[in-house]
C-alpha cells in the first residue's frame, strides 16, 4: 500500500463560493480511488482561512509527521506553503517530496526556478521545460501531462442537443473568435466566466461534453496586457484572498513572462473532452501528437478560417465525427486518465 498525503487546494482558487478546484477534483479524488494507494487530503486553502498561514503549515508538518506518508505530493498554489516547510520535509528523507509544477510554458522564470529546488521530484507538462530545470540544479524531472478523473468524467448523454459548444474562461482572443464564429452562422453556446451564461456545476459540465455534437478547445494562456495580469505584476494573491506586494525580482520576473512569446499549451480539456465521450475540436498545441492522432482520435485546427470550416465539415459528416469521438475516448479511457499518470509516475519515483 503506497500511503500519499496530497497538499493541494481544495476549492476553486481557494474560495469556497466557487466549488471544488480542479486538483481536488482530478488529483485527489483520483488517488483516494486508485486500488494500493492511501491518500490523505491536506487542503492548505481551507486550513489557511481558518487558522492562518504558520498555523496551517505547522499543521501539514505535524501531519506529516503522523501519518509518515511515503510520498508527499503537492500542487502548489503561490506561497502558503512556506519554503522551510516543504525544506524540512525533503530533508528529513522519510517522504518523497514532489510537485506537480502547471504552468512552465509561461511561469518557469517568475515561479517554479524559485521551488522547484526544494522538492526531491517534479513534474512538468512541458517537455521544453526540462533543459531549465536541468540549468538550476534539478536532474529529477519527470515530464508527464494532464489528464482527467475517469471515475467521474463518463459519458452521461447519448443525444447531442448543441452543436458547438466551449466551456473556458473568455480570455485572450476567445470572445474575438467565438463572435467571429457567430458572424458565419457558427451556433455556438459559450460557458465560463466570462461569458453570458456563466458558469456550470461539475455534473452540467461533463455532460455537456457528451450533449455537443462539437466541443471546442483552445490552447493558449490567459496571460496578456490586460488589467488583471498588470495588477500581478505587482500583487500576489493567496488562496486566503490576502494581498502581498511582490518582491523588485518577483516583479523583473513576471514583466519578463508578460513580454515572452506564447506558445500553445495541452490543456485538461484535450483529455477531458474525449475521456467523457465528446468529439473534440481543438486548437493545435506542441506535443498533442503524441497523446492522440489528429483526424483518427481528435480534430485540430491552427487559425480561425480553418476552425470555421471543420465545424461546418464535422457538422455534416456525422459517421465521420462519430468514428473520430469513438476513437478518442478509447484512447482517452486507455491511456490518458490521472489513474495512468499516477501509476507511471509512482513506478518511477518509488525505489
Amino acid at each position: 500500500m503506497i500511503k500519499v498525503i496530497f497538499v493541494g487546494l481544495k476549492f476553486d482558487y481557494g474560495n469556497p463560493s466557487s466549488g471544488y478546484s480542479y486538483e481536488y477534483i482530478n488529483f485527489f479524488d483520483t488517488l483516494a480511488r486508485m486500488d494500493g494507494v492511501k491518500a490523505t487530503l491536506f487542503p492548505f486553502d481551507e486550513i489557511m482561512r481558518q487558522h492562518g498561514r504558520d498555523e496551517m503549515n505547522r499543521q501539514l508538518l505535524a501531519t506529516v509527521d503522523s501519518v509518515q506518508p511515503d510520498i508527499c505530493f503537492f500542487f502548489l498554489f503561490t506561497d502558503e506553503i512556506k519554503k522551510e516547510t516543504i525544506r524540512a520535509i525533503t530533508e528529513n528523507g522519510t517522504s518523497i517530496t514532489l510537485n506537480w509544477f502547471a504552468d512552465d510554458h509561461w511561469r518557469f522564470h517568475e515561479f517554479t526556478q524559485h521551488w522547484a529546488p526544494l522538492f526531491r521530484w517534479s513534474v512538468t507538462t512541458d517537455r521544453e521545460a526540462v533543459e531549465k530545470y536541468h540549468r538550476i540544479g534539478c536532474r529529477n524531472v519527470i515530464v508527464s501531462q494532464w489528464g482527467f478523473n475517469h471515475f467521474l468524467y463518463k459519458q452521461l448523454a447519448h443525444t447531442q442537443v448543441y452543436d458547438v459548444t466551449f466551456i473556458g474562461q473568455a480570455h485572450s482572443n476567445r470572445k474575438k473568435i467565438v463572435h467571429a464564429l457567430k458572424r458565419s452562422g457558427v451556433p455556438i453556446e459559450c460557458w465560463g466566466s466570462g461569458w453570458r451564461n456563466g458558469r456550470l456545476s461539475q455534473e452540467e459540465m461533463v455532460a455537456l461534453y457528451s450533449k455537443s455534437k462539437i466541443n471546442l478547445n483552445f490552447t493558449e494562456s490567459s496571460i496578456s496586457w490586460r488589467i488583471k495580469p498588470m495588477v500581478k505584476l505587482l500583487l500576489s494573491r493567496r488562496a486566503d484572498d490576502s494581498l502581498h506586494l511582490k518582491t523588485g525580482g518577483e516583479m523583473a520576473a513576471h514583466f519578463l513572462t508578460l513580454l515572452s512569446k506564447r506558445r500553445g499549451q495541452i490543456k485538461g480539456r484535450n483529455f477531458e473532452i474525449p475521456g467523457a465521450g465528446g468529439f473534440l475540436l481543438t486548437q493545435d498545441a506542441t506535443g498533442l501528437e503524441e497523446y492522440f492522432v489528429p483526424g483518427r482520435d481528435i480534430a485540430v485546427f491552427s487559425t480561425v478560417d480553418e476552425l470555421l470550416e471543420k465545424i461546418q465539415h464535422f457538422l455534416t459528416h456525422e459517421e465521420e465525427r462519430e468514428k473520430i469521438r469513438q476513437s478518442g475516448q478509447e484512447r482517452a479511457l486507455k491511456e490518458h486518465s490521472f489513474q495512468c499518470r499516477f501509476k507511471s509516475i509512482f513506478q518511477k519515483i518509488l525505489p
